[in-house]
């Protein structure tokens, strides 16, 4: 039995449409109130037997912050791939962080050490690899330096990264992926999802700051590699290609024939944007739209290296472009 955490998420939802094609058992967690639907949209996206595809799937409510609901999800459970998790760069949202990157994956990691469960997949971020000191370049041989490190997620997941380590101490054989930027299909109104969104209807603000980007695919693809391979024990950075985020909303809205942003926003005005929506968010008790993490980062020129899991496994990543053409097709059909 495989037990899928995350699964209504974009990475989870993906993962899960790729396992109901193979001949195996799957259980995937969700919570009381979470959207089915929007799990099911992304199997119609690719298969016209999608509601076929998608009863395979033995769905139990439970959270991972919580222990005597994980009890009947671990039953019997054979292998995990843990992709659950909170993503906020909003300090409000730092102790909804710790509690469920952290204490959830402990608890993850405590039922796959006493369910003996022969391989754990856990799905962290490239915001834990450290900028290098010798190259522009960044690996997975990067050390994390805690002083250098200020916004909560990081940290959290750094911090969640340790305790599937922890597992791997403890007799479970563990594999770790650091996607980019992901990039897919479906939620359109959350993550990267809602860069899609917003372009369509017209966003005209871009900065040329540069980080990792990578295909959903390409992340569910290497997680399932990574788990029926022998490689135990290590982590992979996921990145198809490191681009600036001019570079990929200009090709956003070239696939949908819309305008070019123009306005390019500079380290001033997103300095004064951040102060301002903090402001606002004082009177109006709504989360920043534009956070002060967020507001640096934008501009930050960071350079990812996926040496190591293209050299292990031979893996071939989808260009961002072709990415960004398949979403775009998706989201006109959906939405245009």
């Amino acid at each position: 039995m495989i037990l899928v955490t995350g699964g209504t998420g974009l990475v989870g939802s993906h993962l899960l449409y790729q396992l109901s094609l193979e001949n195996a058992a799957i259980r995937a967690i969700h919570r009381e109130n979470s959207d089915l639907i929007a799990v099911k949209n992304v199997f119609r996206f690719f298969s016209s037997d999608y509601e076929a595809l998608f009863q395979k799937i033995a769905w139990v409510e439970a959270d991972i912050t919580d222990i005597i609901s994980l009890e009947v999800a671990f039953k019997n459970v054979t292998e995990v791939y843990h992709a659950a998790a909170l993503v906020s760069f909003n300090s409000k949202d730092y102790k909804a962080m710790d509690q469920i990157n952290i204490d959830g994956t402990s608890n993850i990691v405590n039922f796959c050490i006493a369910n003996k469960v022969k391989k754990l997949c856990f799905v962290s971020s490239i915001a834990t690899i450290e900028k290098s000191v010798t190259s522009q370049m960044m690996d997975e041989t990067d050390e994390w330096n805690m002083e250098k490190v200020s916004y909560g997620y990081a940290i959290t997941k750094y911090a969640s990264e340790m305790e599937v380590w922890r597992a791997s101490q403890e007799g479970v054989p563990v594999v770790i992926v650091n996607p980019g930027v992901i990039l897919g299909a479906g939620y359109w109104h959350q993550g990267s999802g809602a860069i899609f969104s917003k372009i369509y209807k017209g966003f005209n603000f871009y900065t040329e700051g540069v980080t990792g980007f990578v295909s959903v695919n390409d992340v569910v693809n290497a997680m399932l590699l990574l788990m029926k391979s022998d490689i135990v024990n290590e982590r992979y950075i996921l990145v198809s290609e490191n681009s600036s985020f001019k570079n990929i909303f200009y090709q956003i809205a070239q696939n949908f024939g819309k305008k070019s942003p123009s306005v390019k926003v500079t380290k001033l005005m997103s300095a004064i944007g951040w102060r301002l929506e903090k402001l606002k968010s004082l009177f109006t008790n709504v989360p920043e739209i534009l956070t002060k993490h967020a507001a640096k980062s934008i501009h930050e020129k960071r350079y990812y290296s996926s040496e190591k899991i293209k050299t292990e496994l031979n893996f071939n990543f989808e260009s961002i472009s072709e990415t960004i053409k398949n979403v775009c097709e998706i989201y006109k059909k959906e939405i245009g």
